[in-house]
Parts: C-alpha cells; structure tokens; sequence
C-alpha cells in the first residue's frame, strides 16, 4: 500500500506539467495524461474506501481528485471549450495529490452503523462531495476569468491564458457550474439539518454547516448580482473564489483541523 500511495502521485504528474509543455492542446497527449491521472486517482481511491468509509484528510483528498478528474473528463467531452479549463485544474490536482501524501499518515476513523442517522449521513456525504467538486471546477473557471481579463488589460497573452477558454467562455462555464452548485448545495443543507437534528451529536457537523450555510448565502448573492446588475468579471470571481473557500473550510477544512492539527 505505502508504494502505490507514493506511485499514483507520479502518475498524475503529466497531467500537471502538461500546460507547460508547449502548446496545450486537446490531443492525444491530452486524453492519455489526463485520463491516466483519472485512472489512478480513481483506482487509489477506491482502494482506501474498498472496505468501510474513512472520513480521514488524506482519503478526503483523494476523494475530491477522483471526483473532479471524472466529472473534467466528462465535461470535455460535452461542453466546447471546457477542457482548456485543464490547464489550471492539471497543477491542482498534482498540488492536491502532494498534500494528500505529506498528511497520509494521520489518523483515519472509519465510519460505521446502520439505520436513519447513517443513512441520513451517507446521503449528505454524496451531497457535499458533489457539491464540493463542481465548486471546485466554478473556482478555476472563476481563476481563469481573473486570469484572462488581466491579460487583455495588459494586452499581453502569456503561454497559460493562450492555453484557457476566452474570457466570455470562461464566464458563461463559471456561472453554469455556480447554478448546479448551488442546487446541490441546497439539498446539502437540508441533509446536513437533517443529520444533526437525528443524532445527538456528530463531529464537526456544526461548524460544517455554518461554513456551508455561508458559502451558500455567498453564491446565491452573486447570482442575485449578476441577474439584477450584469455583476461579473473579476469582482464576480472574487465572490466565487470566497464561496469556494468557505466550502474549503466545512469540507476539508475541518477534516484538517480533526485529523492533522487536534488528531
């Protein structure tokens, strides 16, 4: 286990060095090195919760990879222009990957039981992990917005923004990702709600859904923004970038805190 836990990370390396690697292109190099990361951050995974659920950092985090990997593969080959959107979920990924190692060492608790609370648990779980992930891929479609739009004010495209969808695309996937986030992100709540209202107490909850509750009034402000007053741009990705850092916090964020600093 601890040579396959050191080898999936160098597995995912093409894709987070592909960007720099000359013109970023939707090619074979570009299926092979981000279908390969796919494959074995899947694999690695689907290991580590082979046989009850961890709700450890580490497994978090992998978690989160699969997760965003699949759903990027599947919107490449959906929606025009999304897969650009590699160029800046590549060096996550590997970033995620390398955290993912140095903290694998902290304690894990496996999660157990049966009954309403359980099944209440399990469904919030899918919930936060979806949600989480198509914040994660509004946040780097909302980094790419930032990105693109200071370069046109310096008119000068460097070798990363030549590399993402242009500005308009990039605004018209950040706000289609926010709308299926918030979505998901309401059903959360109320399994969340539900979950706390079940048990007696569950580690975490608490704060889980304050962060959660405050990146939700966030999203849905920048919505309301946005259709009342065309708010967008970099003052609209700055809130995205907020919101997604607040669901940084109820998500991992707390699973840090447990596991690697109190744990």
């Amino acid at each position: 286990m601890i040579f396959w836990h050191h080898l999936v990370p160098v597995l995912l390396v093409p894709a987070g060095v592909l960007p720099f690697l000359g013109r970023f292109e939707k090619g074979l190099h570009f299926w092979a090195a981000f279908g390969l990361a796919a494959l074995a951050a899947t694999t690695w995974t689907a290991a580590q919760f082979g046989h009850s659920w961890s709700t450890g950092f580490g497994p978090a985090i992998w978690l989160t990879v699969s997760a965003c990997l699949i759903l990027f593969l599947v919107l490449s080959l959906l929606v025009p222009e999304f897969w650009r959107l590699g160029a800046i979920l590549g060096p996550w990924i590997l970033l995620m990957a390398v955290l993912a190692l140095a903290w694998n060492q902290a304690e894990t608790v496996q999660a157990s039981g049966n009954g309403p609370v359980s099944d209440w648990i399990g469904l919030h779980v899918v919930l936060s992990v979806t949600t989480y992930v198509f914040l994660t891929m509004a946040a780097i479609a909302g980094l790419a917005v930032i990105l693109q739009e200071r370069s046109l004010k310096r008119r000068k495209p460097g070798r990363l923004t030549s590399s993402l969808p242009s500005l308009a695309d990039c605004e018209r996937l950040e706000i289609r990702l926010l709308v299926t986030s918030e979505i998901i992100l309401a059903a959360g709540i109320a399994t969340g709600l539900a979950v706390t209202s079940t048990a007696d107490a569950v580690t975490g909850m608490n704060h889980k859904i304050v962060f959660t509750v405050a990146a939700f009034a966030v999203i849905a402000m920048l919505l309301v923004a946005r259709q009342l007053w065309g708010t967008r741009g970099r003052r609209a990705a700055r809130l995205v970038l907020a919101g997604y850092f607040l669901m940084t916090l109820a998500y991992p964020g707390v699973k840090f805190v447990s596991d690697v600093i109190i744990g």
